[in-house]
Order: structure tokens, then C-alpha cells, then sequence
């Protein structure tokens, strides 16, 4: 694993993540406003008017190497639904964080998400020789609580008072983080339960038809 994780493209059935740039600014506008994402008082997701900078910040981080951003495509219509990094990155030790994601909420819950992660999990494991792969996420936050742990990840523990959220509508409140994550060895397993669920999505696709 080098220091730092060069762009790259990763594809899949239900979703290609692509480098970010600025070029996705006006589809990630549109996506963000699907849901308002940006009033989750738990969740840290960039305003309309925001978005630039975010995608700036993301930039910014990449060019220093601790974070590879992704900017999350639907296959069906070319346009950018959300957004996702690896970052945390430390060489060193091998490891990274998969964070910093979000999906308009029309495409939340869908398969989409499954193969995302399927796609950054099998790059981090199999082509940058990570040793374990982490997830973290605010306490109250149940909906990517689930999500983390059908992917087959396991809560190694809870930061309590790890943060002061920001958000205005959280009035200085402490975060409690939850620290989940995959380790190598395990990873064969979880790439075969990912496989299952996405191929149970083509089943159920085929019989639509």
C-alpha cells in the first residue's frame, strides 16, 4: 500500500465510482436536494450551496494523501447520485477508513449501495493489500448502523464523546462514534456474502422481466 491511493475507476452492474471533480458539481446539487440530505442532524452531508467546497475539501485531502474521493454513478443514467472516499489512509499500517458517503435518497437501500462497497472492499483487500478496512459513523444514526453491519462488518467499539458535531440543528451536541470494521481474514467470507445478496438483486431483476 503507497503512500497515498491514486484515482482509479471502479465498475460494477449497479454503480461505477469515479474520481471526483468538479465536473459532478451540479449532478451532486441535484442529488443532495433529494431528501434535503444536508438537515440529517447526525450525518455530515454538504448544503446545495456547499457543494463546491466540499468537493474542493475532498480534492484537497486527496492531493495530501490521506483521502481517495469517488463520486458514485448510476449506470442507468451516467449522472452522479452521491458520493464516497476512502480516507483516514494510513499507509504505514495498511489500513483506511471507507467514509464520508452519501446517496440521494432515491437510490438509497438499493443495490447500489451493496456493490459500492462491494467494489471499495475488494480494491482495498485485494489490490492495496489492506490488513483491515474501517467504518465509522455517528451512534444515532441506525440507518448506516445497519448498512455497515449487513455488510458483514463488526463494531469493535463506541468513541464516546469523540466529536462536537457541527451541524446547526445539533446545538453543540458530543458525538458518540461507532467504530466498526473488516480485517483480511475475513474478507473471503464478507466477499462471498456481497456476492449472495447481489446475485439474489439479479434473480429477483430476471423474474421482473
Amino acid at each position: 500500500m503507497n503512500h497515498g491511493i491514486a484515482p482509479t475507476l471502479l465498475s460494477g452492474q449497479h454503480v461505477q465510482l469515479v474520481p471526483l471533480s468538479q465536473a459532478h458539481h451540479d449532478d451532486l446539487v441535484q442529488a443532495v436536494r433529494d431528501g434535503e440530505l444536508w438537515n440529517h442532524w447526525y450525518t455530515a452531508i454538504p448544503t446545495p450551496e456547499g457543494m463546491s467546497a466540499e468537493i474542493t475539501r475532498r480534492l484537497d485531502l486527496q492531493a495530501k494523501g490521506t483521502m481517495c474521493p469517488f463520486a458514485v454513478l448510476d449506470p442507468a443514467t451516467h449522472q452522479a447520485v452521491g458520493m464516497t472516499t476512502y480516507m483516514n489512509i494510513d499507509a504505514a499500517n495498511r489500513r483506511l477508513e471507507i467514509g464520508s458517503t452519501w446517496y440521494r435518497q432515491s437510490v438509497q437501500r438499493t443495490p447500489l449501495n451493496t456493490e459500492a462497497k462491494r467494489l471499495l472492499l475488494a480494491n482495498a483487500f485485494e489490490h492495496l493489500n489492506c490488513i483491515a478496512v474501517e467504518f465509522r459513523t455517528h451512534f444515532f444514526n441506525q440507518q448506516s448502523r445497519r448498512a455497515i453491519e449487513r455488510l458483514g462488518a463488526k463494531l469493535d467499539g463506541v468513541l464516546r464523546n469523540h466529536q462536537i458535531n457541527p451541524h446547526p440543528l445539533a446545538a453543540g451536541a458530543l458525538r458518540d462514534t461507532c467504530v466498526y470494521s473488516i480485517i483480511a481474514s475475513e474478507w473471503p467470507n464478507v466477499r462471498t456474502h456481497l456476492d449472495h445478496q447481489l446475485s439474489r438483486t439479479r434473480t429477483e431483476e430476471l423474474r421482473s422481466c
